[in-house]
């Protein structure tokens, strides 16, 4: 099973706790949703450590870029994402009532039970590893910025890499088993297929949606810079976008990401700049991929959600995007968090959720990747201007 990638094996899961759920015993079932149970206790205890140990040292490590080229990077990066995200809810809004129009009937009795119930409580809550997160990121960055180091740092950065192998090493080998104690409850409620129902659709219109997004992001790239054909330099970053299909990772593609994007007309430098810093700010694909994932639970599950209850998500999962983690699955990982304060999902949700953006996530991957070409090109704009007014300015003063 190892030999396989996470998505198939995502797939052999599903239609393995759907046929639990329906022909096994019921006491094989139960046993299958209890180790599913305690895993999903593990999973919202490591959700802490996700934001503290990646948003604290993601955004301290901003302090390695110059001033205004990364205000810039980063403003561009989380205002397109935001827009996109907001494009994403209300294309969702259009679309995914009418695949679920009602609500799923859930007969909970019906569901399978646990053996054992382990109560596994997070050392801190969502909220305040959120506030805290940033507090202390802040404050980790500007103590670099003062003196080219800091302890804080230094700490949280081993701690991001720790819960980077708890990650890799412990949720996602065991996630496939967690998914198909899910689906097992869900075919025993009697509700899996009509959330089946939905999923294909919901992938079309993801990657529809990623794809309308790099055209236009490239075409308004191209009016900024005209020396950069908005089909031609799609064309240039083609590489970085079927090799992210591979690796499922912005920070493993990042070596073609990086040699893509120095064959569009920018100077040298600048993809240097943008493309490791977009590895961790720009997620706007992943982000399309986890509102849209995140309307469609909220439909099927909970009932009309409204721009109100989405916009606080929306704009939180714009910033928790920073720093998260460089493993496929990432972004929900870094998302779970937000969906539970902001949209009061439950577990369950958040097991669906996993489930429906993992099978997008290489294509919300490749769309990150794809998109920093048109950072770069557009930042390439900005330092070309700020190059000719620091050479116009002793002219001005001698004058």
């Amino acid at each position: 099973m190892q030999k396989l990638g996470l998505i198939p094996r995502l797939i052999i899961a599903i239609v393995a706790g759907i046929l639990i759920g329906f022909f096994f015993p019921q006491w094989f079932g139960n046993l299958l949703y209890t180790v599913s149970e305690i895993f999903g206790q593990l999973l919202m205890f490591v959700v802490p450590l996700i934001i503290l140990g990646f948003i604290i040292p993601g955004l301290a490590e901003l302090a390695e870029s110059p001033g205004k080229l990364l205000g810039a990077t980063a403003g561009l990066a989380y205002l397109t994402t935001v827009v996109m995200g907001t494009v994403a809810f209300f294309v969702g809004m259009s679309v995914i009532p009418a695949l679920a129009p009602e609500l799923m009937v859930i007969d909970e009795e019906a569901g399978l039970s646990q053996y054992l119930e382990i109560e596994i409580a997070p050392i801190i809550d969502v909220m305040t590893a959120l506030v805290t997160a940033f507090v202390f990121g802040l404050g980790a960055h500007a103590l670099r910025r003062r003196n080219n180091t800091s302890v804080l740092f230094n700490f949280m950065d081993e701690v991001r890499e720790v819960t980077r192998m708890v990650i890799r090493k412990l949720i996602i080998p065991f996630l496939p088993l967690y998914i198909a104690g899910i689906f097992a409850n869900m075919a025993a409620e009697g509700v899996v297929f009509e959330t089946l129902a939905v999923f294909g659709p919901l992938f079309v219109l993801v990657i529809a949606l990623q794809i309308a997004f790099l055209m236009v992001y490239f075409v308004i790239a191209s009016r900024i810079s005209p020396e950069n054909p908005p089909f031609q330099s799609l064309k240039k970053m083609l590489p970085a976008y079927t090799t992210a299909l591979g690796t499922v990772s912005s920070a493993a593609t990042m070596p073609v990401t990086l040699q893509s994007a120095k064959t569009l007309n920018v100077e040298e430098d600048i993809p240097d700049f943008t493309v490791p810093l977009c590895a961790t700010i720009h997620l706007t694909g992943s982000t399309i991929a986890l509102v849209l994932s995140a309307v469609t639970v909220y439909v099927m599950q909970i009932g009309t959600p409204a721009l109100s209850e989405f916009i606080p998500f929306i704009l939180l999962l714009a910033l928790v995007m920073i720093g998260a983690p460089g493993v496929p699955g990432g972004a929900v990982m870094a998302a779970l968090g937000v969906m539970q304060v902001t949209l009061g999902f439950s577990e369950a949700h958040l097991a669906l959720m996993i489930a429906l953006y993992m099978g997008q996530d290489p294509f919300g991957t490749a769309c990150n990747v794809t998109g920093d070409g048109g950072i770069a090109i557009m930042i390439n704009k900005l330092a070309q201007k700020l190059k000719a007014k620091k050479n116009t300015e002793p002219e001005s003063s001698t004058a």
